[in-house]
């Protein structure tokens, strides 16, 4: 279906039940589509028309689509970029796109040859004339400080920007220190791209999860059984084609990549055995947290003296998770007031307790994913 019209495809889902009509869908639909149109025609780079015009095409104007949890703003972006007929695109999540250019930023000043950010612009610039990102958020003033140069060289040199957001552009970096450095960010956006928002009050995500169990005791076939079946029906995908759910290999800093076993549309898969058995700490678990907005694992043991190491990167990992209002499901060998009986540590872990009990709750499982 790669290549087809978002519109056909968004109305091919709603005729399989897949999604249910929606109004604000329907425009952002609109919106998407023609995007889709305006990229689709622009001649090929090197093209004789663009000889011909003597100068480059004007860039497209972009989107920002923004509204709360779970009302579809990922899903629609990924139409949307799967249907455009055009070969340099790129889709990313923003907080992996701003450690790329983190990095990229560092080799530039390494090389003391001036300001960093043309070059960099140009480098990006020539790899796509699409970008989408889902979830801009920023939390840093790192963050802050560069967007503004970053994305007025990016448009300037054509490159159209689709993205996702929890919020509106004027609500992003809102209390950061030393915001004024990033309100020229959000002029540009305002002016450079069209504000779309889904605010309607289905929150589709909650839908999908429905009255499935949060946290399954014991743990064995029955558990890991009820848990694919969950995540086949928070992702859409097929449980008939579970031999090749995508894999990921999630950059946590340092040079240092995690491999996500199953990571597909916000959620992923993981065992406790690699993420508490193995020497992981706080970096790695934040990276977990600001990627996906659903997290479920299997095989969580009781803990004790016996193996305080892994309690205590399992410790770090819920923290991780509940900063970031991360949804997670769990099979354990003991309800989370049991998980941790006895011996030294165990006083320790109440606070774990407490944050587990609250991540099963209605009102936790209705917050957006995103810091507190």
């Amino acid at each position: 279906m790669t290549g087809q019209p978002v519109p056909e495809r968004y109305a091919a889902l709603v005729v399989a039940g897949e999604l249910k009509a929606d109004a604000d869908q329907a425009a952002a639909v609109a919106a998407l589509a023609t995007v889709q149109s305006a990229l689709e025609a622009v001649p090929p780079r090197g093209s004789t028309l663009w000889r011909f015009l003597g100068k480059k095409p004007d860039p497209v104007r972009g989107l920002y689509l923004w509204g709360g949890v779970g009302r579809g703003k990922s899903m629609l972006m990924d139409l949307f970029f799967e249907s455009v007929r055009i070969k340099r695109k790129r889709r990313a999540h923003f907080h992996e796109f701003m450690l790329d250019i983190h990095a990229r930023l560092k080799v530039e000043r390494e090389k003391e040859e001036g300001d960093p950010i043309p070059p960099l612009v140009e480098a990006l610039a020539d790899e796509a004339r699409l970008l989408c990102f889902d979830e801009m958020v920023v939390n840093n003033m790192a963050d802050a400080a560069i967007m503004s140069r970053l994305f007025t060289g990016l448009i300037a040199e054509g490159v159209t920007v689709v993205t996702t957001s929890n919020r509106h552009p004027d609500d992003l970096y809102k209390d950061g220190l030393n915001r004024q450095l990033f309100l020229p960010f959000i002029d540009l956006v305002k002016e450079r791209l069209d504000i779309i928002g889904l605010n309607g009050l289905t929150d589709y995500r909650r839908d999908r999860l429905g009255d499935a169990r949060i946290w399954l005791v014991p743990n064995g076939p029955d558990a890991t059984k009820a848990l694919s079946e969950t995540f086949f029906r928070l992702t859409d995908y097929p449980p008939e084609d579970r031999a090749h759910v995508p894999t990921l290999e999630l950059d946590v800093g340092g040079g240092r990549m995690l491999h996500v076993p199953k990571a597909l549309k916000g959620v992923a898969v993981f065992s406790f055995k690699r993420l508490c058995a193995e020497a992981r700490g706080a970096p790695d678990y934040l990276a977990i947290a600001r990627r996906f907005h659903t997290v479920i694992m299997v095989g969580i043991p009781v803990l004790g003296p016996q193996n305080r190491n892994e309690a205590a990167r399992f410790v770090t990992l819920i923290d991780a998770l509940y900063e970031y209002r991360v949804k997670f499901l769990a099979s354990a060998d003991a309800a989370p007031d049991l998980l941790y009986p006895e011996g030294d540590g165990r006083f320790e872990f109440e606070r774990t307790v407490s944050r587990l009990l609250e991540m099963q709750s209605e009102e936790y499982l209705a917050e957006g994913h995103g810091p507190r």
